[in-house]
């Protein structure tokens, strides 16, 4: 092969990599995802659950939101890539719609592939669920979870089956955590209930290893730890 061929296909190979390297950073751009490892190395998908997760209404502009109709799609994906080994779920979410949380939660539950969470500032709410649909979980040390009631904006009618349906929406919440994780149901419903720590409101706030006391979440650590983890998973599963 004579030096312009090398030439030619050094030029071709720089210009794929530049292709990628844009193709990736629009990706984290826009979604919020970046794929980690490069040749020879464990591929693992990076997905981002932050701001509001936004249901079948879509919200302000201004507001930072999670759409699932882009999250169930990728996740779908994942689970079809052969070559994905794995997948780490960063959050740091005030929560959302609740059947668009809990759908992506039921998404992540039910991957093939290892998976873990780690909660930066906080996952309230349906992001609860969310933090606890993956195989392990880690929270960092300021990190927090507000568990709290069923809310719903709008009108209201003020009738018996209403009580009933926010009962059962309820009860799929926290039935969902409490299948994922340490915490029991009633234990799950008392910190929901609580009237003693919230000013006008009912719920708990729990920050960082009060989450690993209470069974929610596994571990408390950060990026290191929660890559340490992935790694360990894959290795284990191969």
């Amino acid at each position: 092969m004579n030096e312009e061929n090398i030439n030619k296909i050094n030029v071709k190979q720089e210009k794929e990599v530049l292709e990628k390297e844009k193709l990736q950073d629009e990706k984290v751009s826009e979604y919020g995802e970046a794929i980690l490892g490069g040749t020879g190395e464990k591929k693992i998908h990076l997905l981002s659950v932050i701001g509001e997760i936004e249901g079948h209404e879509c919200l302000s502009d201004k507001t930072k939101t999670t759409k699932y109709e882009h999250v169930l799609p990728k996740l779908a994906a994942i689970e079809y890539d052969k070559e994905m080994e794995g997948i780490l779920v960063i959050i740091n979410t005030v929560g959302g719609d609740v059947e668009a949380g809990l759908a992506i939660a039921e998404m992540i539950a039910s991957l093939s592939k290892p998976t873990v969470s780690l909660v930066l500032g906080g996952s309230h709410s349906i992001g609860v669920p969310i933090a606890t649909s993956t195989d392990y979980s880690f929270i960092v040390p300021t990190g927090t979870m507000v568990i709290h009631p069923v809310r719903m904006s709008g009108t209201v009618i003020g009738a018996p089956q209403t009580y009933d349906y926010f009962r059962q929406m309820q009860d799929r919440i926290i039935g969902f955590i409490a299948n994922h994780c340490k915490a029991t149901k009633e234990r799950l419903e008392e910190l929901m209930l609580n009237t003693g720590m919230l000013t006008k409101d009912l719920g708990t706030i729990l920050v960082g290893e009060q989450t690993i006391k209470e069974g929610i979440i596994d571990e408390v650590g950060g990026i290191k730890e929660a890559m340490n983890k992935l790694y360990q998973m894959i290795d284990e599963k191969k």
